[in-house]
C-alpha cells in the first residue's frame, strides 16, 4: 500500500452540471471524508460549467499531482474531464477519455460487446415514437427504454404494455435525443464491482420498484442487497470473468462496475457499465469493497493508487 504522504497534492472533482449531479455531491463528499481521514492532502473542486479558468489558475499556483474523479455523468464520466486533466498533465483515477465516452454510450458499449461475443439482450435505436412502435414487434414486451447517454437509470422505462410506450419514449428522449429500446429480461439484477484487475464478490439486488431505478438507488429504504449474492461458486465466478471482460473490452481501467440481468434459464445478460460509480451511502462499490475487507478509506486509496505508475508522478 502506497504511504497516503507520498500521494501529493490531490484534486477530487465531484459535483458536475450533469442529471447526476446531487449523486457526485455524496459521492464526492465521501471520497474527500475518507482520503482526508487517511492522511492525504484533499483539494476539493465541486465542477460548474465555467470550471476552468479556476481549476488553470490552482494548477499553475500549486500544481496538483493527481486528481480523483466523482464525477457521474455528462461532463464527468464521458472523457470531457479526462481530455482536460490529460491536457494539463494531471494523472487521474479511472478510465480514459476514450473509453469513458465509450462507457457513457449505452451503443457503444452494446455493439463491442456483441463484436466481442459477450451477451447483451437485442435492441434498436429509435429518435422517432413512431420508429419505437415500429420496433416493438421485434423486441417484445416487456421492454426498456433507456436514454442513450445517462446513468443511475435517468429517464429510464420499463413497458410492460404498447399503451405505455409513448410516455417512456418521451421520457428517455428528453435526455437527449436517441432512445434505447431493449428487449427485457426477465430475472435477478447482479452487479460486479472492480477495483485494478480484480472483481470483488457479486452483489444481487432485489427491490419492489418495477426495476433498480433512481429510487430504488439512491432514496429507497426497501432495496435489499445480497453478499453473499446466492449463485454457487462457479456461477459467480463466471459472472466475475464476464465482468472483467466486458470492462476491458471498452478500454475500463482502475476502478468500474458491471451491471447484469441473469435470466430464468442462468444466462448472464451484460446491461451497462459504469466507469465513475457511485460512492454514496447507498452504493454498490463500497459495499463489495467492505464484504472483502476494505473500509471507505482502504477502497479511497487503492483508487487513488491506480494513478501511480510509469512516466507518472
Amino acid at each position: 500500500m502506497i504511504p497516503a504522504d507520498k500521494f501529493g497534492r490531490v484534486l477530487v472533482l465531484y459535483g458536475g452540471w450533469s442529471s447526476e449531479r446531487s449523486v457526485s455531491l455524496n459521492s464526492g463528499a465521501t471520497v474527500i471524508d475518507a482520503l482526508t481521514r487517511a492522511g492525504v492532502a484533499v483539494t476539493a473542486l465541486d465542477v460548474q460549467r465555467d470550471f476552468l479558468p479556476e481549476l488553470m489558475a490552482q494548477h499553475a499556483a500549486q500544481p496538483f499531482d493527481r486528481a480523483f474523479i466523482v464525477l457521474h455523468g455528462q461532463g464527468g464520466e464521458d472523457g470531457q474531464i479526462q481530455a482536460v486533466l490529460e491536457l494539463l498533465g494531471i494523472p487521474y483515477t479511472g478510465t480514459d477519455r476514450t473509453g469513458s465516452a465509450i462507457g457513457m454510450d449505452k451503443l457503444a458499449c452494446k455493439r463491442i460487446w456483441r463484436g466481442e461475443g459477450l451477451p447483451t439482450p437485442p435492441w434498436a435505436i429509435v429518435r422517432t415514437l413512431a420508429e419505437a412502435q415500429a420496433a416493438l414487434p421485434a423486441l417484445g414486451l416487456p421492454v426498456m427504454l433507456k436514454p442513450v447517454a445517462e446513468g443511475s437509470s435517468v429517464g429510464v422505462s420499463k413497458v410492460n404494455t404498447a399503451a405505455e410506450l409513448a410516455a417512456a419514449f418521451a421520457a428517455a428522449f428528453a435526455h437527449g435525443g436517441r432512445v434505447l429500446m431493449e428487449r427485457y429480461i426477465r430475472g435477478a439484477e447482479y452487479t460486479v464491482s472492480i477495483l485494478g484487475e480484480r472483481a470483488l464478490p457479486v452483489i444481487r439486488l432485489s427491490t419492489p420498484h418495477e426495476f433498480y431505478d433512481f429510487d430504488a438507488k439512491y432514496l429507497a429504504n426497501d432495496t435489499q442487497y445480497h453478499i453473499p449474492c446466492g449463485l454457487d461458486a462457479d456461477a459467480e465466478a463466471a459472472m466475475q470473468r464476464t465482468a472483467l471482460a466486458a470492462f476491458a473490452a471498452i478500454g475500463g481501467r482502475g476502478w468500474g462496475r458491471v451491471d447484469f440481468m441473469r435470466d430464468e434459464s442462468g444466462q448472464d445478460w451484460l446491461i451497462e457499465v459504469n466507469t465513475v460509480p457511485g460512492m454514496t451511502d447507498h452504493s454498490l462499490v463500497p459495499m463489495a469493497a467492505r464484504a472483502v475487507g476494505l473500509s471507505i478509506e482502504a477502497l479511497c486509496l487503492a483508487i487513488l493508487a491506480s494513478t501511480v505508475g510509469e512516466g507518472q508522478p
